[in-house]
């Protein structure tokens, strides 16, 4: 197979990725490196994404092997992490379109208390501490409204740039730019 990345060196991941382009066929051990590198925030992503706790890890699981198929047309014109980033988010769009008008799970609700990932476990004072505060941010970033809450992840946690927001979701600039800054306030005024 030819290799479409020699030309960005610059990548971090360029030496794994040499390798996954370079495997003989069936060989997933260099891409498996690459899901161990990125899984954990894949699967963060995908969760304040789509606010969606059955799905989220099918989600990401289905980001990785979008990747693994289409890792053949990587160009190497972003980083590997960027393209990575790109899939994930059109996935979870796609999804939250399917998904729109259904009913979801809020933690607020009596019921969530059944969902296994809600539930918390004693540990010591630092570790609960730690927990309880993912789990307020958590619950912040799901009482923002989907136009608020998908842009200000995709800023804070993706780090993807205004026009890559702006363009993932299909808005201007400047409502880009407003939907983040009125995120970032009423994420301060909630957490308190």
């Amino acid at each position: 197979m030819d290799n479409p990345i020699t030309d960005y060196l610059e990548d971090p991941d360029f030496d794994i990725l040499q390798a996954a382009f370079n495997a003989p066929e069936g060989d997933l051990r260099a891409f498996e490196q690459l899901v161990e590198r990125y899984q954990r925030r894949i699967l963060a992503n995908c969760r304040f994404l789509t606010r969606d706790e059955k799905y989220y890890e099918d989600l990401a699981q289905e980001v990785f092997v979008k990747a693994f198929f289409g890792l053949k047309t990587f160009e190497g014109r972003s980083s590997f992490r960027s393209w990575l980033k790109r899939i994930k988010v059109n996935h979870c769009l796609n999804h939250l379109k399917k998904e729109e008008g259904k009913k979801s799970q809020s933690i607020d609700d009596e019921n969530s208390g059944t969902f296994e990932k809600l539930q918390v476990e004693p540990k010591a004072e630092q570790n609960m501490e730690i927990q309880d505060r993912q789990l307020r941010i958590e619950a912040i970033l799901n009482s923002l409204p989907p136009t608020l809450r998908i842009p200000l992840v995709m800023c804070d946690m993706d780090e993807l740039s205004y026009e890559e927001i702006a363009e993932s979701l299909g808005i201007g600039l400047s409502a880009t730019k407003m939907r983040i800054k009125r995120a970032r306030e009423q994420f301060r005024e909630r957490y308190v």
